[in-house]
């Protein structure tokens, strides 16, 4: 009889335990999404007043001036993807 009561509190432990991991993972992928949400919204909003900045910078031809937008915003980007990474890794590192 007390092996099926400790059986019982363990498997209701066990469910406890996964339960919580759930939702610590369910808010950190959450949380994960929303910031992506953030940053696709910025990168719209910046993407019109680069690719018009360039363009007035050089209007010898439409081909240069996106190839130009190109390689500006893919730099703001890595630049951005690094910086965030540092502080996301540092804000982990600091948890644990």
């Amino acid at each position: 009889m007390e092996q099926k009561d400790n059986l019982k509190k363990s498997a209701k432990e066990r469910a406890k335990t996964h339960i919580k991991k759930f939702r610590k993972e369910f808010k950190r992928e959450m949380n994960t999404a929303i910031m992506a949400a953030f940053g696709f919204l910025i990168a719209l909003v910046w993407k019109d007043v680069i690719t018009e900045f360039v363009d007035n910078l050089s209007e010898k031809s439409p081909f240069q001036g996106k190839l130009v937008s190109a390689l500006i915003v893919t730099f703001i980007c890595v630049i951005g993807i690094m910086i965030f990474a540092k502080i996301l890794k540092n804000k982990e590192d600091e948890k644990r």
